[in-house]
């Protein structure tokens, strides 16, 4: 079982930047990394997804060009670079991986592995 470990959320003003970090117990680097979240009262979302080797990501609307994902291997570390940020962007940050994510990256039981949550406040 992979252990996640999620840091870098905060308190910051609209418009402001944060970057999450998700560093990984165990090797990773065969596995889809994924970052969703979850406001008070509504349902988890998917946010963001990086395949095994970088080369592929994907972004729920409301965050493209605004979201970075990134990964570093040889880290066992993923990142979510937030610019621009908005109070609705206001939530529980989680980071995910998983063994066999495929096109189903959006999907939060396709994923193995959680970590705790990191909380991001945006304030307008």
């Amino acid at each position: 079982q992979v252990q996640l470990v999620e840091s870098g959320g905060g308190l910051v003003q609209a418009g402001g930047s944060l970057r999450l970090s998700c560093a990984a117990s165990g090797r990773t680097f065969t596995m889809g990394m994924g970052w969703f979240r979850q406001a008070p009262g509504k349902e988890r979302e998917f946010v963001a997804y990086i395949s095994r080797g970088g080369g592929s990501t994907y972004y729920t609307d409301s965050v493209k060009g605004r979201f970075t994902i990134s990964r570093d291997n040889a880290k066992d570390t993923v990142y979510l670079q937030m610019n621009s940020l908005k109070p609705e962007d206001t939530a529980v940050y989680y980071c995910a991986a998983g063994w066999d994510v495929g096109r189903y990256y959006y999907t939060a039981e396709k994923y193995n592995s959680w970590g705790q949550g990191t909380q991001v406040t945006v304030s307008s």
